[in-house]
């Protein structure tokens, strides 16, 4: 397997699981402050989602969408999550099929705007997203969710042999 389809496999399972795992929530525990990640487990989905959907538009040299609010429902975050991942796991597949990793292209909401590499940003936008995730869980163990998966590579590669 290569080492972007594993990554990429990896964080959308374990992502999917604890989005889904939002299910056991209340609307209200959904926005409980906390003092990580964006204060709430539903405004950190909110940021993942977008920062997935706006890097995959500046890959993509498209205009970044201005997509409605993402609801505070777990139906809606797994909605979003699936379409905005396999947008991008499709413009990451592609730039490694056509060996375009260390090719750049202009990030044009920096003032002004800069040059960023294809493979760096697939790398930040999955390692931005892990660690949200983990902010996530963290949040979700909070508010009482037991029995949560601990969201490692290993366990992943595991169930997916």
């Amino acid at each position: 397997m290569e080492l972007l389809d594993r990554y990429l496999g990896y964080e959308a399972w374990t992502l999917r699981y604890f989005l889904t795992r939002c299910r056991d929530l209340s609307p209200s525990q959904l926005h409980q402050p906390f003092d990580i990640g964006h204060g709430t487990v539903h405004a950190t989905v909110d940021h993942i989602l977008s920062n997935v959907e706006t890097w995959t538009d500046l890959m993509r040299e498209r205009p970044v969408r201005h997509l409605p609010p993402l609801a505070a429902t777990p139906e809606s975050y797994l909605q979003r999550f699936d379409d905005a991942l396999a947008d991008f796991a499709d413009c990451g597949r592609r730039l490694v099929a056509e060996g375009r990793l260390d090719e750049t292209y202009l990030d044009v909401l920096d003032t002004p705007p800069q040059p960023k590499t294809f493979g760096g940003t697939l790398l930040h936008v999955l390692t931005h997203t892990t660690v949200h995730r983990w902010e996530i869980q963290h949040m979700l163990q909070r508010l009482g969710l037991g029995d949560l998966i601990e969201g490692d590579v290993l366990s992943w590669e595991a169930k997916h042999k």
